[in-house]
């Protein structure tokens, strides 16, 4: 059984699924990768199946439709464990986070339940973002931290190392956030059942090849999940 699983959702990454996972694989010999994909037209998830079968340690996960990043994430969770994995890295397909940071981030989890991966821990060490989208982010992080009072810098960063034990105690099948909320709503999940939570500090790299899934929509639902969190929370339901 692998020790160490890293689960990427992808949609339409082909041109950099065909460099970042054999970046993977020669990065560390003992990882095992899961790519998660919702029915890519580019043919994503027939070029990480190539790639699996060439060099082993590469599991796709095909979903029937494209739902959103939260229940692409549940279910790569879930063949992760499957697949015995003991510490569970998620991470975008885009290179926005840096494979570098992989020992780090499994280290921590030596004392900790949740090792994450901070755009905000030492100032903002964010790369080639436009300052519109930079100042959202920012804020937005604020706006979560003073309304949960969770005491986490990078709230709704996705580059995050789970520990076996953390994930099988969040209910995945409860988790109702579909977009970029997700990252929120399992942080605060974790808090809510006393994890140990670790920040250490990234330089995040925005995508040089591909669109961007971010959209207003996806931004309202984070700012609303937040107070029905708080609301689960109160009423036991969380």
């Amino acid at each position: 059984m692998p020790e160490k699983v890293v689960v990427i959702p992808t949609y339409n990454e082909r041109g950099n699924i065909d460099t970042l996972l054999p970046a993977l694989l020669d990065f560390d010999p003992g990882l095992e990768v899961v790519i998660v994909d919702d029915q890519s037209p580019d043919g994503t998830a027939d070029l990480a199946e190539e790639i699996g079968r060439s060099r082993g340690r590469v599991h796709v996960v095909r979903r029937a439709v494209k739902e959103g990043i939260g229940p692409a994430y549940r279910s790569g969770f879930k063949k992760a464990l499957e697949l015995g994995g003991e510490l569970i890295v998620q991470m975008d397909a885009d290179f926005s986070h840096p494979i570098s940071s992989l020992p780090e981030l499994f280290g921590g989890t030596a004392d900790h339940d949740v090792v994450l991966g901070s755009r905000y821990l030492d100032g903002i060490t964010v790369v080639r973002w436009p300052i519109e989208r930079l100042l959202l982010s920012y804020f937005g992080n604020f706006y979560v931290r003073t309304l949960t009072g969770l005491p986490v810098r990078d709230t709704t960063g996705g580059f995050k190392c789970w520990r076996r034990e953390m994930l099988e105690a969040i209910n995945l099948d409860q988790v109702r956030s579909n977009g970029y909320s997700f990252q929120i709503e399992m942080t605060y999940r974790a808090w809510c059942k006393g994890a140990r939570i670790l920040e250490v500090p990234i330089i995040f790299m925005d995508r040089e090849v591909g669109i961007s899934k971010m959209s207003k929509r996806i931004g309202l639902e984070a700012m609303w999940i937040v107070w029905e969190l708080k609301f689960r929370r109160a009423v036991g339901r969380l």
